[in-house]
Parts: C-alpha cells; sequence; structure tokens
C-alpha cells in the first residue's frame, strides 16, 4: 500500500468496529502493535468500543493510552468512558470523566447512556441534571436516555421538563426521542400523553413505536385497546418483532383473553417465524395461571423445546398461590432453585400460600430454611411525590416527620371505607397472630401509608401516584379503590405487576391483575 501502514491499520480496525467484526479489529490491533507501529488517538477509540462490545476488560486498553500520552485526548477520553460505561463499570467511567481537562456532548452522553442503560436511573438522572447546569445542550442520545431513566424512575414530572427541552432543541422529531417519549409517559401512567406523543410521530415504521404502546395500554389495563392497536400496526405494514408478542400476551394475561392469547402465541411462529422465548412462555403460564387452567400450563411447559428459565416458573408458582394449588407451586418451586438456589421469591410465595391456607407450621418451616441459608426477601416499600419530593413508605414505618398525621389519616380512610363495607382480608396477613392485629397490619401496610401521605399533601384535583416494588396485596387493592370513591380521588398505584387506575370505586385492572 501506498500509504504510511499506520494509516492502514486505523482504517481496518475503525471499518471492522463499524461493522461489528470486533474479535477482528482486537486482532489487527495485537497484529500492528507486533509489526511495531504504534496505536495513536484513531487507533484507540474503535479498539475500546470493540472490546466493550465483546465485554472484555478496557483495562489494558488503558494503559496503552496512558503510555502513549493520549488521556487528555478529547476523542480517545470519550471512548474511554463509553466503554467503562458499557462494560457498567460506572466507577471507574466517572473517575476517566472527572479527570477529563475538556468535555463536551459526547463525554456526557456517553456517561449518561451507560448509567440508563444499566438502570442506575437515580445517577443517570443527576448526569442529566450536571449535563444542563453546565450548559451543555443534550443530543437526541442524551435525551433519549434521560427518558429512559426517568421511566425506571418514575419521575413524571422530570420526564415533562425532558420532554420540553427535546422539544426547544428540536429532537422530538427524532425516532429514538419519540420511542422513548412514549414509553416514559405509558411507564409512569400517563396514557393519554404517549397516545398525544405517538400520534403526533411524523414516522411509526419502527416496532419498538408500536410496542411501547403495546405495553403501555395493556399495564394501564387496557388489554383490549392493545390488541387494537397491535391490529392497526399490522395493517400499517410494520411487522411486529420478538418483544412486541411480549407485549401482546401480557395484555391478553391482564385482560384475561384466554382464546386470544393462545391465538397470538401460535401466530407468532407461524405467520411471523418468531420462535417463542422464556418470556412468551412466562407471559402463556400466567394467562393460563390466572384463568385457573393450570393442567394446560404444565401441559405447555412440558410440550415446549424451550429451555426455560426462573421466570416461567416463578409465573406458575404465582398461579399456585392464587388458586391455591400447594402441590404444584412445591413443584414450581423446586424448579426455580434448581436454576437459582438463592432466588427469594418462592420462599415468600409459599410462605404466603400456606399462610392463607393457616398452614402456619409450613410458614415456620418455609422461613426457618430462608433464614437458614442466608436468603433474605427485599422488603416491600412504596413511594409518592409531592410538591418535588419523594416519600418514601415500609410497612409499620413511622420514620417521616409526619408520621402522626399519617397514621390518624389511616385510621379515619379505615372508618369512612367501613361504612362503605370494607372487611379486611386477613387471609393477606403474613403473620400467625389474633384478627385484630392482623387487620391493623393490613392497615399499614406501605401502599396505605403512601395514599394516606397522598391525601395530606397532593392538591385536590390532582391524581394521587403511588408506586409499589412488589405487587400489590389483595386487602390493599380492595381497600385503596374503596378510599379513592370515599375522598373522590383519582388513585394511580403502579406495582411490579401493572398499573391501577382507581376511580369512582373501579380499578382499571378489572380486578384481575
Amino acid at each position: 500500500m501506498v500509504v504510511p501502514a499506520g494509516v492502514a491499520y486505523n482504517a481496518a480496525i475503525s471499518r471492522c468496529s463499524r461493522a461489528g467484526l470486533h474479535p477482528r479489529a482486537l486482532a489487527l490491533l495485537h497484529e500492528m502493535r507486533a509489526r511495531g507501529h504504534h496505536a495513536d488517538e484513531y487507533t484507540l477509540p474503535p479498539a475500546l468500543n470493540s472490546a466493550a462490545l465483546l465485554r472484555l476488560p478496557a483495562d489494558a486498553l488503558h494503559c496503552l493510552l496512558l503510555r502513549a500520552g493520549l488521556a487528555a485526548h478529547l476523542h480517545v477520553a470519550n471512548a474511554l468512558v463509553d466503554a467503562y460505561a458499557k462494560l457498567s463499570r460506572h466507577g471507574a467511567a466517572r473517575a476517566v470523566f472527572d479527570e477529563m481537562p475538556r468535555r463536551d456532548v459526547v463525554t456526557w452522553t456517553s456517561l449518561l447512556t451507560g448509567l440508563a442503560r444499566s438502570r442506575s436511573h437515580d445517577p443517570a438522572l443527576r448526569v442529566y441534571r450536571d449535563m444542563v447546569a453546565a450548559g451543555v445542550g443534550p443530543d437526541e442520545f442524551a435525551v433519549a436516555a434521560a427518558l429512559s431513566s426517568c421511566a425506571g424512575a418514575t419521575a413524571l414530572e422530570l420526564g415533562r421538563s425532558v420532554h420540553a427541552a427535546a422539544i426547544r432543541l428540536a429532537l422530538d422529531p427524532f425516532l429514538s426521542v419519540g420511542n422513548s417519549l412514549v414509553s416514559m409517559y405509558a411507564k409512569t401512567g400517563s396514557l393519554g400523553e404517549a397516545k398525544r406523543v405517538f400520534d403526533a410521530m411524523r414516522v411509526r415504521c419502527d416496532p419498538i413505536t408500536w410496542t411501547a404502546l403495546i405495553v403501555g395500554y395493556a399495564q394501564n389495563g387496557r388489554g383490549r385497546e392493545s390488541l387494537e392497536i397491535y391490529a392497526e400496526m399490522v395493517r400499517s405494514g410494520c411487522r411486529p418483532d420478538y418483544v412486541t408478542f411480549i407485549g401482546l400476551l401480557f395484555a391478553c394475561s391482564h385482560a384475561g383473553l384466554v382464546d386470544a392469547g393462545r391465538a397470538h402465541f401460535r401466530s407468532m411462529q407461524a405467520d411471523h417465524g418468531i420462535a417463542p422465548g422464556p418470556d412468551h412462555y412466562a407471559c402463556m403460564v400466567d394467562l393460563l395461571g390466572r384463568a385457573g387452567r393450570l393442567d394446560e400450563a404444565m401441559d405447555l411447559l412440558n410440550r415446549s423445546t424451550t429451555r426455560l428459565d426462573a421466570t416461567v416458573w416463578k409465573a406458575l408458582l404465582a398461579a399456585c398461590r392464587t388458586h391455591r394449588n400447594a402441590e404444584l407451586a412445591e413443584h414450581a418451586a423446586g424448579m426455580v432453585w434448581r436454576l437459582d438456589p438463592t432466588d427469594a421469591v418462592p420462599y415468600v410465595m409459599l410462605s404466603n400460600l400456606y399462610s392463607r391456607a393457616g398452614r402456619w407450621g409450613d410458614v415456620a418451616r418455609v422461613r426457618t430454611s430462608m433464614k437458614a441459608r442466608g436468603i433474605t426477601k427485599e422488603p416491600g416499600c412504596s413511594w409518592v411525590a409531592a410538591n418535588g419530593v419523594t416519600h418514601l413508605f415500609y410497612v409499620e414505618d413511622r420514620g417521616h416527620p409526619r408520621a402522626a398525621e399519617i397514621y390518624r389519616k389511616v385510621e379515619e380512610m379505615t372508618e369512612r371505607i367501613r361504612g362503605q363495607g370494607y372487611v379486611a382480608d386477613t387471609a393477606w396477613a403474613l403473620q400467625d397472630e389474633g384478627p385484630e392485629g392482623r387487620e391493623k397490619g393490613l392497615a399499614h401496610h406501605s401502599e396505605r401509608l403512601a395514599v394516606a401521605f397522598g391525601l395530606l399533601a397532593v392538591p385536590a384535583g390532582a391524581p394521587i401516584r403511588v408506586f409499589k416494588n412488589l405487587r400489590v396485596c389483595g386487602d390493599c387493592h380492595a381497600a385503596i379503590k374503596m378510599v379513592a370513591q370515599a375522598y373522590g380521588r383519582e388513585i394511580v398505584l403502579r406495582d411490579a405487576n401493572c398499573f391501577h387506575h382507581m376511580k369512582d370505586g373501579a380499578c382499571s385492572c378489572g380486578d384481575y391483575w
């Protein structure tokens, strides 16, 4: 070649990295150095990208660029921040970021997207705020990542602020931004805003766009409308993908549409050539399990040629808990433990099933086994935002500055809904204690404390938005639905399963979740 060898190697390494030929890119780097050519500011960025995408440590390349005196080179340092962020080594990414004498929008975006991708949503949003405060205008990638973290952190108001910034910077026409907006509004329970963004999008040829809306409607208790959106998607010529069918089956499950779910499960492979994966089987088990068709669910799993993961068996276990089938629940729990012996979910679900059946000896046995193996369950918590501040509550929580007011409001709520016919379903209480103690324990669940605070702090006329990290119990669901009617408020409760829009004594889930 008539060009210098170093230039030729740089071009080849860059092209291989862009084409996804990452092992070849790194092999060329090794060959280049073996022949005595030095890596420079054009060599290292694509090599770092390839190493990160292959999940290889970036430390050796980091040392190489330090020896080459390139640590302060903006393009190289940006690639290093991006590589560490892609590898979820956020401490290393932040350390490089903090040492950079100069940063540009790529620097900030690399750190932000890495945090958002690994679901470190609160740190990602802090980076976004710092970026704006530093006077750096976000690009479409930064806006999409910030919106993704707003969805993950259920930060609706900040999400609206990011949306306003996107409009101001003329970034809203970008497909990635539109998709992220639809997803953010849907995942924070603002379905009307999600639909308005979707309707305003000029281009809707991407299955991600449609899938975000399909899943959003399903999660917000409007499964039948999810199916209508899917039909519109097919008519538009946009082909569904693997994730689209997860959303469809989820919609069928939460709307109790067994026949439609079966049809879509068959259609995904027969009509679209998409082989069902563990996520699809989990949705089908959930669909059949909710309908009480446990034998059919088990038959489906026995006929499956897909390698099933713990999610599938946990879906079966949840159905067994609902229908109080202890024998099949024990089998499902055993399958989960075979795949992940440290998973706390089977212990919690079995304990819940046994307690509802009054089998306190089995409850004690499960808890003893759990403790002996050093396994701890995730504590249930709920949070609600008021005046820009998020307030977090745990069961029997008295650490809030307004705890006395909150507990008085809980008592008031309970008395008011008793007048409407509320009777506590103490089968949902896990403690083996007297009826009065079990009823009081239910009244002090974290979601009820959050609702009580919402009644005190959220202005009348505004929805009270409560979020819970676990599934809401049946008694709290019934009680909060009645509270919404008794106080003339709209309460939006998002649990680990779906959104519950409660108003006028009814819930969007149709009491089927």
